[in-house]
């Protein structure tokens, strides 16, 4: 638990934001292509159909990797390094290291490693602004839920969980490509409006022992010597 996962009132405060944050997120990069014409709703073959308890498995999936992610990167590691180096000397260098670890993902490009990049300093930052690990799981699962909803892939990985997907009409510099929108244009412009979202969102600033410095202590005062 002091890692940052303690589970109070402001943890699920902080959760929420992230859960709207991420969601909001995608819908910005998704929404304005569909309603300018740059992509349409297409329908999946029959054989790729989503079953329920697909979608239900994928959810699953998709929760304990946001959580398995943001423990393994902005962990304890993580934070004895923000303790001992400084905030952006920590967030930064994880946040390439993040990105390096998408680097094989199916279909990355070197426009996919630059955000998510990105996405790993917002994801530290939002760390620092609240010294859990709820609000950073709330935005990557907000996040890599909501665009599979589009029918998109998610970091280069198909997952079906409607019965569409999203087809583009716009090259690859806004569609993302076979990666997803994660390589386009599109995120590294709506990331910008992320970095806002995090640095005004009305979080809830936790205890952190790996990352507080300990509260002075009181100096004892000799004890007077006793009479012969």
């Amino acid at each position: 638990m002091e890692l940052g996962l303690w589970w109070n009132r402001a943890s699920a405060d902080n959760l929420a934001l992230g859960l709207i944050g991420g969601a909001v997120a995608a819908l910005l990069v998704l929404g304005p292509p569909l309603i300018a014409g740059a992509a349409h709703f297409g329908p999946i073959p029959a054989a790729e159909q989503p079953s329920f308890g697909a979608v239900v498995f994928l959810t699953t999936g998709l929760v304990i990797a946001a959580a398995a992610e943001e423990l393994m990167m902005r962990g304890y590691a993580f934070q004895v390094l923000l303790a001992s180096c400084g905030t952006w000397a920590t967030v930064i260098p994880v946040g390439v290291v993040f990105a390096l670890l998408h680097s094989g993902n199916p279909n990355a490009t070197w426009f996919s490693v630059a955000n998510t990049a990105g996405f790993g300093i917002l994801f530290g930052y939002a760390f620092v602004r609240t010294r859990d690990l709820w609000l950073p799981i709330g935005l990557h699962f907000g996040w890599n839920f909501t665009l599979p909803l589009f029918g998109v892939n998610v970091s280069g990985l198909r997952m079906r969980m409607m019965g569409h997907e999203m087809v583009w009409s716009a090259g690859k510099l806004w569609s993302g490509g076979d990666y997803g929108p994660e390589a386009s244009v599109l995120t590294s412009a709506v990331m910008i409006l992320l970095a806002v979202f995090i640095w005004k969102a009305p979080v809830h600033r936790q205890p952190s022992p790996l990352t507080d410095p300990p509260e002075a202590s009181e100096v004892c005062e000799p004890s007077p010597a006793l009479p012969s």
